[in-house]
């Protein structure tokens, strides 16, 4: 029975006649006999009652949060699909890359540039480059004392320099530092083994530009040559080509040749061609980054029993990404391709399209169009100016992705701003309204209290009055 009932029925059961015991009303009133409000749980309840408008604005806030999450998780997403494409339309990407093969690497092996001219070249290489040097006679250690001997190094065209040994320069420790610290364009080093120790010098320079010679006079002490300085002598296609280094540029635009022996007698082809491995990693990365995005866009707008569709659904932003991205799978190449072009499309690169949007690979489709139809698929992603399905696509995705005014950037600052105002308003709510009813509350029901806690002794002195004895007998 709750308390009104309870008092209602002590009333409707008494008559004039019948004497009111105070201390049963306060009971049925207030449920227990004992007086007194539990002042914290019951302003608690009130606030909580009156703090209702900021659960709405909370709950608002939530949903930002996670459209925050989930947009900006689409916003990377996109960003590295536009980074393929800019990739695959740049004249210095995978599409131009350029794979250099030799058939003897052990003569030689080249690397191109990206944009070299593709084809055959047949290469002759009659000899090596080689680096002048020059050994001393062995002496028994690197600090042995030298005999007096005048030593005159100099080299190809330049300036002789002479160095005096048993005057300061007395081993071969003090040979070498002085050597090397004239600047002469060689370089000095010890080599000691089981006969003793030398002195090896060494042009800094390979060919005949770094020749020199070393004489000595005077004393026992001499120096060998070891090797002349020659230039690296071949043909290219023919034509004979002279270098000072084994590591030759310029021979063939944009290739590199590096030169590891000498086979005058056996011609060596240097193959370049297009980088089909890379174009095809390329294309495959582009296929990936394009389904984790339809795979984001899919979670959105996919319809869950219970929790209904993604935070996102909504978003006019996300409903014009998904838009874009299935239309410019029909992308078709015409400018540059030819009537009789067969790599028009996706599909003709052997990339097809599922039910839920996202993109297949047939590997061996795809490395067929590399194989035989390669300016075809050059053409299609970058077209006749680089305004191929690259640059198609790479222009819609910026439009979302740029960090000035692109749509992500203006959807997340409109969240962004709109998250700010419900804070302001939990926090103005809070420090306006809250704050002052708690405060009011906690002095009202503290008054209530204490007279609550003063009711029992007015209730005796009521009934005293009245002649009620509610002492108890035992």
């Amino acid at each position: 029975m709750s308390s009104v009932s309870a008092l209602d029925s002590l009333l409707s059961s008494s008559n004039s006649a019948d004497a009111i015991d105070l201390s049963q009303i306060l009971q049925a009133a207030t449920g227990a006999s004992t007086p007194g409000i539990d002042v914290t749980s019951a302003v608690n309840a009130a606030v909580t009652a009156a703090e209702a408008p900021e659960n709405v604005w909370q709950s608002q806030e939530t949903t930002l949060a996670d459209q925050t999450s989930a947009l900006t998780q689409i916003q990377s997403a996109t960003t590295a699909l536009d980074n393929d494409m800019q990739a695959l339309n740049n004249l210095t990407g995978p599409l131009s890359s350029v794979t250099a093969t030799s058939s003897n690497s052990s003569v030689l092996t080249a690397s191109a540039a990206s944009g070299s001219s593709t084809g055959d070249y047949a290469v002759l290489v009659n000899n090596l480059a080689s680096t002048a040097s020059y050994a001393s006679s062995a002496v028994a250690s690197a600090t042995t004392d030298l005999p007096a001997e005048t030593i005159t190094i100099t080299p190809s065209g330049g300036t002789a320099t002479t160095i005096t040994t048993g005057s300061g320069v007395d081993t071969l420790t003090d040979l070498e530092n002085a050597i090397n610290g004239d600047n002469l364009g060689v370089t000095a080093s010890i080599v000691t083994d089981a006969t003793g120790s030398r002195l090896a010098i060494v042009s800094n320079t390979s060919g005949s530009a770094g020749s020199f010679t070393v004489a000595s006079s005077g004393g026992s002490f001499g120096f060998t040559a070891g090797a002349s300085g020659t230039n690296a002598s071949l043909t290219v296609n023919g034509i004979a080509i002279s270098s000072a280094s084994n590591t030759v540029t310029g021979a063939i635009p944009g290739v590199t040749l590096n030169l590891l022996s000498a086979s005058p007698n056996a011609q060596v082809t240097l193959s370049l061609q297009p980088n089909t491995s890379a174009v095809s990693n390329a294309i495959n990365q582009f296929v990936s980054d394009y389904n984790t995005v339809i795979g984001d866009l899919n979670t959105e707008f996919s319809y869950t029993s219970g929790s209904g569709q993604g935070v996102l659904a909504q978003d006019p932003t996300v409903q014009t990404l998904q838009s874009d991205l299935l239309g410019a799978l029909d992308y078709t190449a015409t400018s540059g391709s030819g009537s009789s072009a067969t790599v028009t499309s996706l599909a003709s690169l052997g990339i097809s399209v599922g039910t839920d949007g996202t993109l297949t690979v047939d590997s061996t489709a795809l490395a067929s169009a590399l194989q035989n139809n390669f300016s075809q698929v050059q053409n299609f992603f970058q077209g006749s100016a680089l305004n191929g399905f690259a640059n198609t696509l790479d222009q819609q995705l910026t439009s979302f992705i740029s960090p000035a005014d692109g749509a992500f950037t203006v959807d997340l600052q409109s969240m962004s701003s709109e998250n700010t105002t419900l804070q302001d308003d939990v926090t103005n709510f809070q420090a306006n309204v809250i704050t002052p009813l708690k405060a009011q509350l906690q002095s009202e029901f503290s008054a209530a209290e204490i007279a609550l806690q003063q009711l029992p002794n007015e209730i005796r002195d009521v009934d005293a009055e009245l002649g009620i004895n509610t002492s108890s007998s035992s």
